[in-house]
């Protein structure tokens, strides 16, 4: 997928029902995005980051327009099919972790390979190549309950990477974390990206997430009004 297009979207408009005065959340967006970016959606709440979010990782669809992901158009995508994009193409990173307690390390990050048919060998060196990347191979064994919250937000990024998805959608994923984690966070999904080409795409108002982003498009009342390429 290197230089390639991976998202799409055109005059993409979003609005929900809300009593007599509906909430347009978005409003003719138009983003490309090539295969490999480190990108964030940035802007104050309600600014219709996450909801771009969710439109791009088919967990929700526009109300006009139209969203390309890897080829596929969301819009028109069965449950069926939008489901087998995502077990198949995208990991996501929230900010509440979303760990199951009563699952070790390990089941928390073998939990999406149970959805792609593979064999338990293939499954066990994917959970212990993705414990590795974060640096965790030393607690597969553990509960989420003995974990930091750095070290908990590190198995969730084990788990978005594990089946090494062309896309990553991170949503505020350092915002329970404080500055040392925050860092230490980002330059794991940087390591990511560059050693596996995964594409990462970010909502987050944080500054310490801004800072390392290559690219940050700012939404304001559901419009794109900047899109910069940065150095980091």
């Amino acid at each position: 997928m290197e230089n390639s297009v991976l998202i799409r979207t055109v005059n993409l408009t979003k609005i929900y029902p809300s009593g007599e005065q509906p909430i347009t959340a978005l409003r003719d967006v138009n983003l490309v995005f090539q295969a490999g970016e480190f990108a964030g959606l940035v802007g104050p709440s309600g600014s219709g980051k996450t909801t771009l979010l969710n439109i791009v990782g088919s967990l929700d669809v526009p109300t006009s327009g139209s969203v390309e992901v890897l080829g596929e158009k969301i819009e028109t995508l069965s449950h069926k099919k939008a489901a087998r994009l995502r077990n198949r193409h995208i990991g996501f990173i929230f900010q509440t972790f979303n760990l199951l307690p009563v699952y070790t390390v390990y089941e928390n990050v073998e939990f999406p390979l149970l959805l792609l048919g593979m064999t338990a060998a293939a499954r066990r060196k994917a959970v212990r190549d993705a414990l590795a990347w974060v640096g965790l191979s030393d607690r597969e064994h553990s509960r989420p309950a003995q974990l930091s919250g750095g070290q908990s937000q590190r198995v969730a990024i084990a788990r978005a990477v594990v089946k090494k998805p062309d896309l990553v959608l991170a949503d505020e994923p350092t915002a329970n974390l404080d500055a040392d984690n925050s860092h230490h966070i980002l330059h794991t999904m940087e390591d990511i990206n560059r050693d596996l080409g995964t594409t990462f795409l970010f909502s987050t108002h944080d500054a310490k997430v801004i800072a390392h982003l290559r690219r940050k498009i700012t939404l304001v009342d559901g419009r794109v009004t900047a899109d910069e390429a940065r150095t980091t």
